[in-house]
């Protein structure tokens, strides 16, 4: 072999390695190794709501071959779900999945994130985050909190909770002790409810003792789990103080800040399927549960409109005096609000009379 050849070769030779050297710098710079926490608000036992978190994980972690982990945790296994929130922001687990309304009473601005009464719908709460500036929106919000925030699921429109007796004007809410939190508890209190915080595990024993005389939690996929059609059997809807409530995993914002641009575009594709899975989930699975419960004893009754139309100008007084004294609500409900006109306007046209056809076929058992 030629002198040149051979210098040649080991030229090539070292090039090459010092590309492969400078490379996996590069690389593992733009993938690194990361092994986060999550807790959530929510125990094993709500598959629906809980297992989002599961996915969100399980999609990360699958779209970055394994480099970005995230351990899921249930409440009270870290802290308890009530305060996940804040584990996130002290930097005590990295991010949280939780719904935002839960610290509405160390700021109202949090509940805008997940539902308010007479709010919107889940399509109409999904285009107004991702199309009508409600996530940038929230986000401002939150990072005065140290969180940022992506929408990680959604039940739907809930339903109006179990009562021991019929309810049938405005009078027979008068007095009625009634298992209902936040904002929601604030509002159905000026027509005469008497609110209660009462966790999870604590309202079936509640009802059955005659302490509480009715009790809201979700829906009929999770309120059957509860057993409360044994101990109250009248069931109402709908939940208008939630009729579309948005879960969120709640980042640390430094933390959040830190991740390569690749992995925060991982979360935000992984938070929006999760997004779309909760909710189809529980379409797939409250049909089964609503005949279950209604076999079983449940008497659905829908809220009249007397009943709705008080609850609603409730709602109506309580915003404008939180919008009197707290700027960034003011900001966001007045957006959310306003797409909330030009939402409803739009689906009452085609969307809400083929539902409605659709819906008298079933009815006259023609599907």
């Amino acid at each position: 072999m030629k002198r040149r050849d051979v210098i040649k070769g080991v030229g090539l030779g070292l090039a090459a390695g010092t590309a492969a050297t400078l490379a996996k710098p590069a690389i593992a710079q733009s993938a690194p190794k990361l092994s986060w926490r999550l807790t959530s608000s929510f125990p094993k036992s709500l598959d629906t709501i809980y297992g989002a978190a599961e996915v969100f994980a399980k999609y990360v972690s699958e779209a970055t071959d394994g480099n970005f982990r995230i351990q899921v945790f249930a409440a009270g296994e870290i802290v308890p779900g009530l305060q996940a929130a804040d584990a996130a922001s002290n930097g005590t687990v990295e991010l949280c999945h939780t719904a935002s309304y839960y610290y509405w009473g160390k700021d109202p601005t949090y509940a805008l994130a997940t539902a308010i009464p007479f709010g919107l719908n889940n399509r109409l709460m999904n285009a107004w985050l991702y199309h009508q500036g409600g996530t940038d929106l929230l986000n401002e919000f939150y990072a005065t909190q140290n969180l940022y925030g992506l929408p990680a699921g959604n039940t739907g429109a809930q339903m109006g909770g179990w009562f021991r007796k019929e309810i049938n004007s405005v009078a027979d809410l008068q007095g009625v002790k009634m298992r209902i939190g936040g904002m929601a508890g604030k509002i159905i209190g000026k027509v005469g409810v008497v609110p209660q915080q009462i966790a999870g595990g604590d309202i079936y024993p509640a009802l059955e003792k005659g302490t509480i005389d009715a009790a809201e939690w979700v829906g009929p996929y999770d309120d059957e789990k509860l057993g409360f059609v044994k101990v109250a059997k009248y069931y109402y809807y709908p939940g208008w103080w939630e009729g579309g409530p948005a879960l969120h995993v709640l980042f640390n914002k430094g933390k959040w800040e830190e991740l390569p641009k690749t992995y925060q575009a991982v979360c935000t594709a992984a938070a929006g399927y999760a997004n779309v899975d909760m909710m189809a989930k529980y379409d797939a699975l409250n049909p089964g549960a609503v005949r279950r419960l209604a076999s079983s004893g449940a008497q659905l009754r829908a809220f009249n409109q007397d009943i709705m139309e008080a609850c609603f100008n409730a709602a109506q007084e309580t915003y404008n005096e939180i919008m009197a004294s707290n700027a960034m609500f003011k900001k966001i409900y007045e957006s959310m609000a306003a797409y909330r006109r030009d939402g409803y306007l739009w689906l009452q046209v085609s969307e809400y009379t083929y539902d409605t056809f659709m819906m008298i076929q079933q009815r006259n058992a023609k599907i």
